[in-house]
Parts: structure tokens; C-alpha cells; sequence
């Protein structure tokens, strides 16, 4: 376990410079969460390029298994393959479910699974949990199972896969709240996720308000293009007068 345990904290450790102290706003007191939900997770994807110069879309592989939109400051959790006697069920989501049971309203519990496709990282009562606690949903790299009784609570769910495997005895959470790497992308406690049809993007707390105020630009830009597509019947004249497609 002490293998595990080390391997653990060496990831999160070398991240851990480019995260932020996050004091977990209340959700209704937190503008940044109120802007980001009048936007998309296309506009808010753009506005990282144009603003961080950085990638903030998540893998395509991550998609939505129970839909619905979902904007929230990120939690984190972290799983690892272990051998059975250190998966059993008191250790398979330990800091998973402390993550849970710690969570304020409005949080999106974001877990990777390395390499754990196969595995499930929460279930029905995991989920049920996080409703009763008002969390925002789920992005998980990994697997997913009950997914129609998550569905029928309506907590959005993202996730790489769906599988009605346990991680007992296969995989062990590690630590939670700490930067890992979800989809691709560094993902920090506090950053923000927009998630919704088209995917996700998560936004590093520092930049957040640089790229809201960029994304609603985007929006508003587009806008103002749509009727001049349909007065015009022509896309490349409107993107000729903007400079934007």
C-alpha cells in the first residue's frame, strides 16, 4: 500500500505549482459560475485558445452518459490499479466517497480512473450521495454503471465508458482535491467545468474571468452574425465582415 500510496502524491505534486488556493465559494455568491452558465462549452473552448493560449477541451472520449448541462468549480479524485488486498471495499473509494461526503452544492466531482476503462468509478449510490448533497454532476475519465437509476435522479453524468465492473479488488482510490490529468487536460480543485452536448472544457481558476469576458464576446459576436447569414444567403461575406467562423 505504501507503493501505491507514494505513486500517488508524485503526479499531484509536479501540478500542483500551476493550481491555485480555492476556498470553495458558495455557488450563488460565486459570479464566475453565474456567467459561465449564459455560455457554451464551444464559445468557452475558443475563448481558451484565444485567452490562455492552451487547450481547456477535454478528450472526446469523455462523453455524456447521463445528459444534461452542467457548469461547477471541479473536486478532484484519483484512482489506481492495486492488488486485491489493497482494493478492498473499506479502500476502492475511500477518498472517493470522502470527496463526496466533503462536497458543497454546486461542485462537479471530476475522477480519474487511470487506465480504468474497464472499471467503474461510481455507481447508483455514489450518485445518490451527491445528489443528496446538490453536486452538479460528474466527469469521469473511466467507467460509469447504474445508469438508469442515475438517470432517473437526473444527475448529469460524463464518462469514457460504461461498465457494470466493480473497482473492488481492482482499483484503489488514491487521493482526492489534489491537480490531475482528466481527458488531456490539468485539471486543478476549483477550476471550472462547462459541460454540456458538444463536450467539456474545464478553465483554470486564474483565468477564469479573462475567458468568461472573451467567451460572452464570442457569443455576442455570433449573434450578430446569424441574421446577416440569412439576409445575405452567404456565410463568406459575414465572415469576411466579422473575421470569425
Amino acid at each position: 500500500m505504501k507503493r501505491l500510496k507514494m505513486a500517488a502524491l508524485l503526479l499531484p505534486a509536479l501540478l500542483l505549482a500551476g493550481c491555485q488556493t480555492w476556498n470553495h465559494p458558495a455557488p450563488e455568491a460565486d459570479p464566475l459560475i453565474a456567467g459561465f452558465k449564459k455560455t457554451s462549452s464551444a464559445s468557452v473552448s475558443d475563448a481558451m485558445d484565444q485567452v490562455a493560449g492552451q487547450r481547456g477541451f477535454l478528450s472526446h472520449n469523455i462523453r455524456p452518459v447521463v445528459a444534461g448541462p452542467m457548469v461547477g468549480r471541479a473536486i478532484t479524485g484519483l484512482s489506481r490499479a492495486a492488488k486485491p488486498e489493497e482494493a478492498t471495499p473499506a479502500l476502492s473509494t475511500l477518498h472517493l466517497t470522502a470527496m463526496i461526503d466533503q462536497s458543497q452544492p454546486g461542485e462537479v466531482g471530476v475522477i480519474v480512473m487511470e487506465d480504468g476503462a474497464d472499471v467503474a468509478a461510481i455507481g447508483g449510490l455514489m450518485s445518490t450521495a451527491a445528489k443528496s448533497r446538490g453536486m452538479a454532476g460528474f466527469v469521469i475519465d473511466g467507467g460509469v454503471r447504474d445508469v438508469e437509476e442515475i438517470r432517473r435522479m437526473g444527475l448529469p453524468v460524463y464518462a469514457s465508458s460504461v461498465t457494470p465492473a466493480t473497482s473492488v479488488s481492482r482499483w484503489a482510490s488514491v487521493t482526492n482535491n489534489v491537480p490531475v490529468q482528466c481527458g488531456g487536460v490539468t485539471i486543478c480543485p476549483g477550476d471550472i467545468i462547462i459541460a454540456d452536448q458538444d463536450g467539456i472544457v474545464a478553465v483554470p481558476q486564474a483565468k477564469a474571468a479573462e475567458v468568461l469576458r472573451r467567451a460572452l464576446e464570442i457569443d455576442e459576436r455570433e449573434s450578430k452574425m446569424e441574421p446577416l447569414i440569412k439576409q445575405n444567403k452567404s456565410l463568406s461575406k459575414v465572415v469576411r465582415m466579422f473575421n470569425r467562423i
